[in-house]
């Protein structure tokens, strides 16, 4: 596999630093760069995790009025992200219909003889199928 890629970069004026420049970014994206941020986004989470948790836990021992604000802000923290990720679908949906009527338009003027322009439909139905669910079929926030 090396081989063949040094033959297709010696052609190349330069070749060889290309080769190597291409490699060692492949290498420090995927071995390096990933893993790291994941690492870093889920010690983020684990954190943010064990605060609500442990404010969940000082409000209820704290009093009877204590449970009751912590059950009453569990339910907003589940409102706020069921209206957030219905919010994420309206906008996805309309992202993609608009990119379907792009494409739509785009191929038509490229291939004007062959109904080619067609496969724009495909994401203008998945955005039209997120816009449905979002707006009729997803559970109502209270």
């Amino acid at each position: 596999m090396t081989n063949l890629a040094m033959m297709l970069f010696d052609e190349m004026p330069g070749g060889f630093g290309l080769w190597m420049f291409l490699s060692i970014g492949a290498v420090a994206l995927f071995v390096v760069f990933i893993p790291v941020t994941t690492w870093i986004d889920s010690q983020r989470k684990e954190r943010e995790a064990f605060y609500k948790a442990e404010t969940v836990r000082r409000l209820t021992e704290s009093s009877g009025e204590g449970a009751k604000a912590a059950i009453e802000l569990m339910r907003e923290q589940d409102r706020m992200g069921r209206r957030k990720r219905n919010e994420g679908m309206k906008i996805g949906g309309l992202i993609n219909i608009a990119v379907g009527v792009g494409l739509m338009i785009f191929l038509h003027a490229l291939v004007s003889g062959e109904p080619v322009y067609l496969c724009g439909l495909i994401p203008g139905l998945i955005g039209v199928a997120l816009l449905t669910y979002a707006l009729l079929l997803s559970p109502k926030a209270e």
